[in-house]
């Protein structure tokens, strides 16, 4: 593996110098094609200019269509930044030697030399603004910002390459490790998984709650489904859509039972059919993911600060809202109360007399979030608020909320950053330095699979 990576990276090197040679020998070949004269040169400095902003495509050797484009654009950046360098100086001496006796030749090959190392530039932005997807919206927005600023536009560019170079590396070693154990299906299970969606959040089909999860755990075999629910109802309304949406599943598929895996609040919901709604008979496992389980004390300090007036504007204009998106009886604040310190007390003790299901395997996971700069907004905010009143936590949710059952795992990742509630379903689709979020669900189904699920 080391010898492979090391092959790959010099290889890469040798193609980047290929680049840089070309690229600085279109763009500053005008004076030595003026002086000699020669046709061959102008068109070698034509062809150069083609296949420099052609080639890094053609040779790119990672699998995807989006990997090539991001892995280009790339490439072009790479060779812009070095050959605009090498152009700076060239262009210094020329500067010196031909101004001012010979003001137009220089003037001219400046231009060429401008034009040139522009549309290379171009052709790189233009390809990792479209493709990547961990540049996100913040460095976009830095490139734009920082294009126009001296100095500053040199370290966004630096990060523009090293956030795609890093991207590229990752996502072809992933394309390369399910290529390697695609006929192994690890995550065929038994039976089908079900995904259950969180609070304030639907399975929309073109901006997956889940992120890139499920498409990495169909692409090792597994039958994905998901629970289809309402954004935000009481956890007792939630648990009977559920409900009905695992006996949907299991009679339109005969399937006779599913893996669970539920996010948050989804855990509650999903605690209470299996209490209440006679369907622990067709669920084998349930897992469930950053869920409070003994609610949020912070919640409850939020209720009794804000006034009920504007409580009930929020719960309004949210209702009516996801009312266009698809719910059909969205109740905000019945969710809220739910979630709770006071809320889950409550629940819990209802749920008490029929815990733990009998027949069905249960854990829990839960993250550590070790600073708020590491957590996207809003979690970047409610941090310390949930710091304050819970303790350590993952932007949301205190880790003594989440053990459920006697099988808990807490993860912690290395570094500064951590793990928020948000990262543990890929929500904003980011590749955490020390926790792959999809690796680790293809290992969690993985093992349901070797418990006989």
């Amino acid at each position: 593996m080391d010898n492979t990576k090391g092959n790959f990276s010099t290889i890469q090197f040798l193609k980047n110098i290929l680049y840089i040679l070309l690229c600085l020998f279109s763009s500053n070949s005008f004076l030595l094609i003026k002086g000699t004269g020669s046709v061959v040169l102008a068109v070698s400095a034509v062809i150069s200019f083609i296949l420099v902003n052609i080639l890094p495509f053609l040779f790119s050797n990672v699998h995807t269509a989006r990997l090539k484009l991001c892995c280009h654009g790339k490439d072009c950046l790479i060779t812009f930044s070095f050959a605009c360098f090498v152009s700076v100086i060239y262009q210094i001496v020329q500067l010196v030697r031909l101004v001012p006796n010979h003001w137009a030749d220089y003037l001219i090959n400046l231009l060429i030399c401008i034009l040139s190392l522009s549309v290379i530039f171009w052709n790189g932005i233009i390809c990792v603004y479209t493709t990547s997807i961990q540049l996100g919206i913040k460095y976009r927005v830095i490139g734009l910002l920082c294009g126009w600023i001296p100095i500053a536009h040199l370290f966004a560019l630096y990060k523009i390459i090293r956030i795609t170079s890093e991207e590229v590396r990752f996502e072809e070693e992933k394309y390369l490790l399910n290529e390697r154990r695609k006929g192994e299906e690890i995550c065929k299970t038994k039976y089908p998984v079900l995904l259950v969606h969180g609070v304030f959040f639907r399975d929309f089909k073109h901006l997956n709650y889940w992120g890139r999860i499920p498409d990495e755990l169909t692409k090792n075999g597994a039958t994905v489904y998901y629970g289809n629910h309402q954004s935000a109802l009481s956890v007792k309304d939630s648990g009977f859509e559920l409900a009905n949406r695992i006996n949907q599943i299991v009679r339109e598929t005969g399937c006779q039972k599913v893996n669970i895996i539920a996010h948050s609040k989804g855990g509650l919901d999903i605690r209470y059919a299996l209490a209440k709604c006679n369907i622990s008979d067709k669920v084998a496992s349930l897992t469930t993911i950053n869920t409070p389980h003994r609610g949020c004390e912070f919640a409850d300090y939020l209720l009794t600060k804000i006034p009920v007036a504007m409580q009930n504007r929020i719960a309004k204009t949210y209702n009516s809202a996801l009312k266009k998106l698809g719910d059909t009886t969205p109740d905000f604040m019945a969710s809220v109360v739910d979630l709770t310190a006071n809320g889950v007390e409550k629940i819990n003790q209802s749920l008490a007399p029929y815990e733990p299901p009998k027949g069905v395997y249960c854990q829990s996971v839960g993250s550590v979030l070790k600073h708020a700069t590491g957590g996207k907004f809003p979690l970047n905010f409610s941090y310390h608020l949930v710091k304050h009143f819970d303790g350590e936590n993952d932007g949301l949710v205190s880790t003594k909320s989440f053990p459920w059952s006697e099988n808990f795992t807490l993860l912690k990742s290395p570094g500064k950053r951590g793990i928020s509630h948000g990262d543990m379903i890929d929500l904003n689709r980011e590749n955490i330095s020390g926790f792959d979020v999809r690796e680790f669900y293809v290992h969690l189904v993985n093992d349901l699979k070797s418990r006989g699920y």
